[in-house]
């Protein structure tokens, strides 16, 4: 093939300028002389010559707004629409990535309706103009189906792009208009993501990827290794997307990280954290407003991460950040609302006012917030305005309360006790210190029997003062579902809890977990945990819990990915290698359980599940050194978590009739874990 040169001229086309060039031939940028229009020429290399008449006939069979036009065809090379524009690329805001995807579903259901396979969907293929319109390029490697009138190319040759082919057409076997919709999900994956799916040509065959930080089911599916787990078609994808858009309306949306303290006295965080975290909860009743929840706000303290970093990994346009001073009964509070995208101060201002004034200041800086955002200026009237001590009180209780483990129980206990008796109507007070009692029992730092009535006595105050506490019926809710057994209150009282707008995330997460789940009905279940998700994305409690109820579901891969993403997140997190460890022993993958199981003991030893889970992974392998000494902890089952650790050991050694004994030891315990235990997926 002789070089091009700007000014040659073919055929009416005159060359002005390359635009690309790669192994299969080289593209340019002509002008029509007969038009007077600018187009794009592409001439194949002589090594890929007998694709060319192919690609010309897949391109005029296909006539679509998002798919690039043939305009002509010369002895050897085609003439092609010119498109100003960019290849597509991430990472997108979610709503924009459904619009471009839905744009690239549509060129697909063309082309597969006309017979035509892409077969090298990839970003470079995919331009964006100025105006958001997409343009599907190169049908290079396009191939015609049965049902069009052309031939076939070779069977068994391997074509495409390595990274985004799917897995059969990297192993040269037949493929599929399902084999387009894997590589839409790698390009899909891209633009949610920043990155790509797959590193190599080896993880497309083997591994799959954590999912992406919005679309996720949809992506997921779509990169399922087995073509009949897929989407079987383009349009299918394109009505999920549809749904996609139904969900991600163009609305404002919020995250409020932890105020710094900048008092003398530095045990004032407690006060700094607790006025963020008023301002979220004012914020989340402003309708049209996402608000990112408490756990994922807060995940960014102490950490030096550039604004637009931390909006991109929660998903949001604006951030609040601001600093708090106290002095005695005098405080200073300073906050400024920073648009993401550029770094912009969308507005600033500086508080002086009295402790008494507290309750107020929060209400104006989040009608401020508001009207900044051009949001209609309502804040949801107060249900109670505590007095100052019992304020403050109820904050350091907050604060110690966040931290699960035994020595933090007396202190917290402590501070709402003194809520509570400085103001008994503080509702708020009631409801986290049933909160409270609730988490640190299914932690298993208080034994059912005390934490669970405590939990119930504190949740059933809430609701007597304020019947519309969401919080409080999702604790008696969950009381009922896993130390009363009784089923029929705790469907009762998630209705109540479920019933309040907005739901809190974490009573969605907790109806998902503690009644969906148990009650079989998982797909519900994933469903409510990825709602409670997106307020909430980097809560690890919550994706735990996604990952179970997956697992529940029969979606394996999907649940296994989520618990390696929590590990990312934090590599000792015990839930999910408790998790790992229990798959991998009941998959073989005994290595991998044993270092599984003992980074979940080194990470909590005090946790008696952690010894049983270690104790039943060294038996398998057989390595029974230690496993003595492990039971010598257990036995004789009386300690509290000790007949459910025992119930797991035994389970994992595929010891039925000694796993049952102590499951029923368990239950006359009350041990609420032992019912999520028997429920469990993989046990």
């Amino acid at each position: 093939m002789s070089p091009w040169q700007a000014g040659v001229q073919l055929g009416p086309y005159v060359l002005v300028s390359p635009i690309g060039s790669g192994g299969m031939g080289e593209v340019w940028k002509a002008r029509d002389t007969r038009l007077d229009r600018e187009v794009a020429i592409k001439r194949l290399s002589a090594q890929h010559s007998a694709r060319f008449e192919q690609e010309a006939r897949a391109i005029a069979a296909l006539n679509h707004p998002n798919i690039c036009t043939l305009y002509d065809i010369g002895p050897d090379y085609l003439v092609m629409e010119y498109i100003e524009g960019a290849a597509v690329k991430g990472p997108q805001p979610a709503a924009e990535a459904v619009k471009l995807a839905t744009q690239i579903a549509e060129a697909l259901v063309e082309a597969h309706g006309r017979g035509v396979l892409h077969r090298d969907l990839k970003p470079a293929n995919i331009l964006v103009t100025a105006k958001g319109s997409v343009k599907l390029l190169d049908f290079g490697l396009a191939k015609l189906t049965a049902n069009s009138d052309a031939t076939q190319t070779l069977a068994g040759a391997i074509m495409g792009t390595p990274l985004y082919m799917s897995p059969e057409q990297a192993e040269g076997k037949p493929a599929d208009e399902r084999s387009d919709v894997f590589s839409f999900g790698a390009v899909l994956y891209e633009v949610v993501s920043g990155r790509r799916a797959f590193d190599s040509l080896a993880a497309v065959l083997r591994d799959d990827p954590k999912p992406p930080p919005a679309l996720a089911e949809t992506v997921m599916r779509c990169l399922r290794k087995a073509p009949a787990e897929r989407f079987q078609s383009m349009a299918e994808v394109r009505v999920a997307l549809g749904g996609q858009a139904e969900d991600l309306p163009d609305v404002p949306s919020i995250a409020v990280l932890p105020f710094a303290n900048m008092s003398a006295d530095k045990d004032n965080e407690y006060f700094s954290d607790g006025l963020a975290e008023e301002i979220i909860n004012a914020l989340a009743h402003f309708p049209g407003l996402n608000v990112t929840a408490r756990t994922s706000a807060f995940a960014f303290r102490g950490k030096e991460q550039d604004i637009r970093k931390i909006a991109e990994t929660l998903d949001v346009r604006t951030v609040l950040e601001g600093s708090v001073r106290r002095s005695g009964n005098r405080i200073r509070v300073t906050a400024q609302l920073v648009n993401a995208a550029n770094g912009y101060h969308l507005w600033s201002e500086r508080y002086d006012r009295e402790m008494a004034d507290v309750f107020a200041m929060q209400d104006e800086i989040a009608q401020a917030i508001a009207k900044a955002l051009r949001l209609k200026l309502a804040v949801a009237p107060r249900r109670h305005i505590p007095n100052v001590p019992a304020y403050e009180a109820y904050l350091k209780a907050l604060h110690y309360s966040r931290q699960i483990s035994p020595e933090r129980v007396a202190r917290s206990t402590e501070f709402f006790e003194r809520a509570i008796s400085l103001d008994p109507e503080f509702a708020l007070a009631h409801s986290e210190l049933a909160n409270f009692f609730g988490n640190q029992t299914i932690a298993g730092v208080m034994p059912a029997r005390e934490g669970l009535p405590l939990a119930r006595a504190a949740a059933r105050r809430a609701v007597e003062i304020d019947p519309s506490l969401p919080e409080g019926h999702g604790m008696l809710g969950m009381v009922a579902a896993l130390y009363d057994y009784d089923w029929k209150e705790a469907e009762r009282c998630f209705r109540l809890a479920m019933a309040h707008d907005p739901v809190p995330p974490s009573v969605r997460s907790t109806y998902a977990f503690y009644f969906l789940r148990l009650m079989g009905r998982a797909g519900e279940a994933v469903e409510e945990h990825r709602r409670a998700l997106k307020e909430d994305p980097l809560h690890l409690g919550y994706r735990i819990q996604l990952a179970v109820s997956l697992l529940a579901d029969g979606r394996e891969e999907e649940a296994l990915a989520e618990c390696r993403q929590i590990l990312e997140l934090d590599e000792n997190f015990v839930p999910a290698l408790f998790t790992f460890g229990v798959y991998y022993v009941l998959k073989g993958r005994l290595k991998d359980a044993l270092v599984a199981a003992e980074k979940n003991h080194a990470a909590a030893s005090w946790n008696l599940q952690a010894i049983g889970l270690l104790a039943g992974a060294l038996v398998r392998s057989g390595d029974t050194a230690r496993v003595p000494g492990l039971l010598a902890r257990l036995l004789p089952g009386e300690a509290y978590g000790a007949a459910r650790a025992l119930a797991v050991f035994h389970l994992l050694c595929s010891e039925t009739d000694q796993a049952a004994v102590w499951v029923a030891k368990a239950i006359e315990q009350r041990d609420p874990m032992i019912t999520i235990l028997l429920r469990h997926p993989v046990t």
